[in-house]
């Protein structure tokens, strides 16, 4: 069922139906797949082709074949010794297999994927922390390191007792399909655990019917954890009814059963999982996968349009990052199938926004949701007014406060219409009191003892459009992945020649954010930029968490108790990325401050240069930056 959804109102007059917890019957996420394949056997349901062209091979499944799949896999995992609360890890880059991995993890157990670009040792350690049994990952591939990677980590996580390994050669064409044995990668196993293969596994399991009664109380499903580049991700625990609450969004406000998805994001991201996925999956609408590692496949940015076109998507699933790469390529097909495009994970910078527009006609829908919520907690209205630079209005059931918070959660006040504040939400998604897998971790989490506090900062305009002006809480998003200063920070305070160092995230063109680090030294001691990098390429674990800009400067600002002040050292960083940006484009302006806006957060205020320069220019320079940017007074 579709509402028009254009106003606050729209969604109270959809909430005074009745309540949420009666919108849908099912209680698992098992139910409503059959639910969906009885009442569409025989529609697309997946589709997926290994590599990008136009006239590559690419397989479906209908809504019954994958209810049959889902079915032999959550079997399999039965027989292999997982139980309700136990966990099916999985280490995969996109495919049928992934997508099938995820439901019948969540329906045998509590199924947990993990971000495949991780370290061996970070990957090892969110095994550890999820207990997991079971590691389904994918055979040794041409071009990938993923197997690999998979064994080395299974070898520090002694509790994964059984290794599902997925073989993508049945998705290649003949002559690939011959040569992919010749030169299929070695990997040596030193692990103990036992090797299956899934394809053959799953043919010996039944498909009709689950060879164990289903727990239909409302439990965990999965554990997904947070960012990509943490240096101790945490796991958020997420329910039956979250999940189902974000598939009845997008049945209810956003898809059909006659809609397509094409979803090149990966399947160990919430955004892929459950808004695009989960909606698919209520309404019945089709979900297009190209290439195993979606936007970073060969090929996938020249190819996006002509797969387009290929499939007739009526919606495209981006980030702020693929639609700049997207605006490079000409648009060299017939996208008239294209409703509008998805674009979540992190802010899209205005300019950005306008430019895809104007090029590619397609309307941008640009939402807002968190790992912690099983995701969505905001869009811009399909039928209504979309606000450029807005994450649109609260959805259905999800309330949003902004307020001022003590540590522990106790309220302070809460602000003023277009005041900035911690955006913090309620919805069917929050497990209040339990949001992550580790107690001590939800300390502090909520507000008024049901509101989670977010950690963005934020501000209601007078519409009841949702504003993000900045964070709270101290990450640096490179790419919609979190990374945790205290990584970089730490591992610089190790070298002798460093007091103090304070590491942000300074603006950047293509990914949002990059890490950068400020650092001050101990008296009398001296040290060169290049040997500070030598220092933290080698000691900062993580590949994308390494600094790419460091600075050494005589004090670094503090608070009055001794505390780093994070937002002094992001006004510096601001002013010398964009001084530089302007500089490099020949335009004779540079950044006179950076100053907080009460309605904007930090915003470059820029000096009149001698001559006049046309405004036109300096949003062409600047316009795909994250921050603001006004003339000085």
């Amino acid at each position: 069922m579709n509402y028009t959804v254009a106003t606050l109102a729209d969604t109270a007059k959809i909430e005074a139906e009745m309540d949420v917890s009666k919108r849908w019957e099912e209680k698992t996420v098992y139910e409503q797949l059959r639910k969906t394949a009885k009442k569409f056997p025989n529609r697309p349901a997946v589709s997926f082709q290994l590599k990008s062209g136009f006239k590559d091979k690419a397989t479906t499944l209908n809504w019954d074949a994958l209810v049959r799949k889902v079915t032999q896999a959550a079997n399999l995992f039965r027989s292999l010794g997982i139980e309700q609360n136990d966990v099916v890890a999985y280490l995969l880059p996109t495919s049928h297999e992934t997508l099938i991995t995820l439901m019948g993890g969540m329906t045998a157990g509590i199924v947990a994927p993990i971000n495949p670009t991780l370290e061996p040792s970070q990957i090892a350690a969110l095994l550890r922390e999820t207990g997991a049994k079971v590691l389904v990952t994918i055979r040794a591939f041409p071009k990938s390191d993923v197997a690999q990677l998979a064994a080395e980590a299974v070898l520090q996580a002694p509790n994964v007792k059984t290794v599902v390994e997925i073989d993508l050669l049945p998705h290649l064409s003949p002559p690939l399909s011959w040569i992919v044995p010749l030169i299929r990668p070695k990997n040596p196993i030193n692990h103990s655990a036992n090797i299956i293969e899934f394809n053959s596994a799953l043919s010996g399991m039944r498909s009709d019917e689950l060879d164990f009664k289903e727990g239909h109380e409302d439990h965990y499903c999965a554990y997904f954890h947070t960012g990509g580049t943490t240096g101790m991700p945490k796991i958020a625990q997420h329910r039956h009814s979250g999940v189902l609450y974000n598939g009845w969004l997008g049945d209810a406000v956003l898809y059909t059963e006659k809609d397509v998805l094409l979803c090149p994001l990966p399947l160990f991201h919430v955004f892929a999982a459950y808004p695009i996925w989960a909606g698919c999956l209520v309404s019945g609408a089709h979900m297009v996968l190209p290439t195993p590692a979606g936007y970073r496949g060969d090929g996938v940015f020249d190819d996006f349009w002509k797969l387009i076109e290929r499939w007739e998507a009526t919606f495209m699933v981006t980030v702020p990052t693929a639609a700049s790469q997207l605006l490079q390529r000409p648009v060299d097909a017939d996208i008239s199938s294209l409703n509008a495009a998805f674009c979540g994970s992190a802010p899209m910078p205005v300019e950005l926004f306008k430019r895809f527009q104007e090029v590619t006609g397609v309307e941008i829908i640009e939402g807002y949701g968190l790992t912690e919520a099983t995701c969505l907690v905001s869009c811009n209205p399909k039928d209504g007014l979309r606000k450029v630079g807005s994450i649109g209005i609260p959805l259905p059931y999800t309330k949003v406060r902004i307020l001022d918070c003590q540590e522990n959660g106790e309220i302070i006040r809460e602000m003023e219409i277009d005041e900035i504040g911690e955006i913090c939400i309620s919805n069917a998604g929050i497990n209040v009191g339990e949001t992550y897998t580790e107690k001590a971790k939800n300390a502090g989490l909520y507000a008024d003892k049901v509101f989670f506090r977010t950690g963005d900062l934020g501000r209601i305009d007078e519409d009841g459009y949702l504003w993000i002006t900045g964070r709270a809480k101290d990450l640096i998003i490179r790419s919609g992945h979190n990374i945790d200063p205290a990584l970089i920070e730490e591992a610089l305070a190790g070298h002798p020649s460093i007091a103090m160092a304070g590491a942000i995230g300074q603006p950047d063109e293509k990914t949002g954010e990059m890490p950068c680090a400020y650092v001050e030294l101990n008296a009398g001691t001296s040290v060169t930029i290049e040997e500070l990098f030598e220092f933290s390429n080698k000691h900062v674990p993580e590949r994308a968490a390494r600094p790419k800009y460091i600075e050494i400067i005589d004090e670094l600002p503090k608070t009055a108790v001794g505390k780093i002040f994070k937002p002094q050292l992001r006004k510096l960083a601001i002013k010398r990325v964009y001084d530089e940006k302007l500089l490099e484009d020949g335009l004779d302006v540079t950044v006179k401050e950076v100053l907080e806006d009460k309605k904007l957060g930090l915003t470059a205020h820029l000096n009149k240069a001698t001559y006049d320069i046309d405004d036109m220019l300096i949003k062409k320079s600047l316009g795909n930056f994250i921050r603001p940017w006004t003339w000085s007074e």
